[in-house]
C-alpha cells in the first residue's frame, strides 16, 4: 500500500464539471493498492495517517500536531498511478497495482477506518478521470508505503 500524503489548505475532487469531495484544512490522500494488500496494511496506514504529526502549533513552525489533533479533514483519493513502473520502456506498467474490483474494495475497507476516527472524510470517485485541486500548504508531502509481511 502507497499513500502520498499532502498537509493541505484545501483540497477538492471533480468529476465530470462536479465537485464530489471538497475538504478545508487537513490531509489531501493519494492512495495506490496492491494484490498482497491485506486488512493489516489498511489498518496500519490509517492510524499512520491520522496520527502523524504535519501541523504546526501556533507559530513554532515544527510539527507538533496530528489532523485528529487539529480535527483536520481528509480527502482520500484513489491513484493506482502510485503503483506506476517506467523503468522500462516510453509506457509505464501497472501490474504492481491491484486489480480494479479489489482495490476498490480495499480502497472502501480504508475509507471506513479513517471515518471510524470522528473526522470529516470525503472521497472522490474510484476509477473516475478526476481533477483533483490541492492547496498544499507547506508544500509538506510525505510518501508512505506498508508492504504486507
Amino acid at each position: 500500500m502507497r499513500v502520498l500524503i499532502q498537509r493541505v489548505t484545501s483540497s477538492q475532487v471533480t468529476v465530470d464539471g462536479e465537485v464530489v469531495g471538497a475538504i478545508g484544512k487537513g490531509l489531501n490522500l493519494l492512495v495506490g493498492l496492491s494484490p498482497t494488500d491485506t486488512e493489516a496494511e489498511l489498518s496500519w496506514m490509517a492510524k499512520k495517517c491520522l496520527s502523524l504529526r504535519l501541523f504546526p502549533q501556533g507559530n513554532s513552525g515544527r510539527f507538533d500536531q496530528s489532523v485528529s489533533d487539529i480535527e483536520g479533514e481528509l480527502l482520500v483519493v484513489s491513484q493506482f498511478t502510485l503503483y506506476g513502473d517506467g523503468q522500462k520502456g516510453r509506457r509505464p506498467s501497472f501490474s504492481k497495482a491491484a486489480p480494479p474490483a479489489q482495490a476498490q474494495a480495499l480502497y472502501n475497507q480504508f475509507v471506513e477506518l479513517l471515518q471510524q476516527s470522528g473526522l470529516t472524510v470525503e472521497t472522490g470517485r474510484f476509477g473516475a478521470m478526476m481533477q483533483v485541486s490541492i492547496e498544499n500548504d507547506g508544500p509538506v508531502t510525505l510518501w508512505l508505503e506498508r508492504e504486507a509481511d
